[in-house]
């Protein structure tokens, strides 16, 4: 997101500092990993989609200066016909005229051989989904953001001040001032944010790589991004993007609390066998061979809905966190809602699900 912020401010002519702990493109933080599912027909409110659909533009303006930055794929929302992810994937594609199909469990099985679906789950498919690739996008929103004269300071900031003559952010590399500030701290927003007392809940994500016995049907063109809900268990995939790059899945959500410093990036064969049997049955040829994994951060708020907006003391302050583990789709508009807020004070994006004082 702060990149985002960067690249769009300095294409409006805003005068812009940013301040990074580790170099663009890092794996410390939410925003590596190779690959994120984006989606319009989007299962948790329909008040996402008039964004995510602004973001598409984005992405799409994006993607052409660095081809297959962004690909569509086809996207596969399965469960229950109740569960949100079925349920609220249909409410937000006919609420905004979405084009998408909802296949039966034999369907399913027949388009997409890698699912093993029960016979009374259902399955929410739409054509407009598929994935971003992150690192590639964090840096391509630096080189934009450069190229209209951004400065980078690569050092952690530690603390920061605001009123009505400016703001001051103290970093471990000196004192850097200016009119206005946009705070995008991820997983150290508890820290960076403490006089809002935002209930935030930093948890360990864990996510796997694996090379299916049938790798035919997760390549790309045959197999769609998805997700699947079931009690207790949601796992999301890809197919494979690269070749002899196996096939990613996680488990949203799954996670324990942790601190972004002192995070546990180790992953264990405990770990991969956790997650091999519980997709085991909804994905039987997939835990073939383990072949790698990583961990990242989760930053979540108690209603999974995000936190943007002004600061309610300090109008020369923007502020974005909380992303709960979906919103890295949303990068490039929110870039460009912070450059609203933090140049005009407004923005015509509709943000109100997302107000910072919601939590009281």
């Amino acid at each position: 997101m702060g990149s985002a912020a960067a690249a769009h401010l300095a294409a409006r002519g805003a005068e812009v500092v940013a301040v990074e702990q580790f170099e663009p493109g890092h794996d410390r933080g939410s925003s590596h990993g190779e690959s994120r599912i984006i989606r319009q027909a989007y299962f948790e409110d329909p008040a996402y989609v008039p964004l995510v659909l602004r973001s598409y533009e984005l992405w799409e303006d994006l993607e052409r200066e660095d081809p297959g930055l962004f690909l569509l794929t086809g996207g596969l929302f399965l469960g229950r016909p109740e569960t949100d992810a079925v349920s609220g994937s249909l409410a937000s594609a006919r609420e905004h005229g979405l084009p998408h199909q909802v296949l039966d469990a034999g369907e399913i099985r027949r388009r997409f051989p890698a699912f093993a679906p029960r016979d009374d789950e259902v399955g929410v498919y739409e054509e407009r989904s598929g994935f971003v690739r992150p690192e590639r996008a964090v840096l391509a929103h630096w080189r934009r953001a450069r190229a209209a004269g951004a400065e980078l300071v690569t050092a952690r900031a530690l603390s920061w001040t605001a009123g009505d003559d400016g703001v001051r952010v103290e970093t471990s590399a000196g004192t850097v001032e200016g009119d206005r500030l946009v705070v995008t701290p991820g997983a150290w927003a508890p820290t960076m944010l403490a006089d809002l007392g935002l209930p935030l809940v930093v948890s360990r994500q864990a996510v796997f790589w694996f090379r299916p016995t049938d790798p035919a049907a997760y390549a790309l063109g045959a197999q769609p991004v998805f997700v699947w809900e079931r009690p207790g268990l949601s796992p999301y995939g890809f197919p494979c993007l690269d070749e002899d790059g196996g096939v990613k899945i996680g488990l949203h959500h799954r996670g324990a609390v942790t601190d972004p410093d002192e995070v546990d990036r180790v992953v264990t064969a405990a770990d991969v066998a956790e997650v091999a049997d519980l997709v085991r049955p909804l994905l039987p040829t997939l835990p073939g061979t383990y072949l790698r994994a990583i961990t990242c951060l989760y930053t979540t708020t108690p209603d999974h809905d995000f936190v943007i907006g002004l600061h309610p003391h300090h109008r020369n302050v923007a502020i974005a966190c909380g992303f709960s583990g979906h919103g890295f789709k949303f990068v490039p508009v929110v870039g460009e809602v912070l450059a609203d807020l933090a140049l005009d004070g407004t923005t015509a994006r509709p943000i109100g699900l997302f107000d910072l004082t919601r939590f009281g």
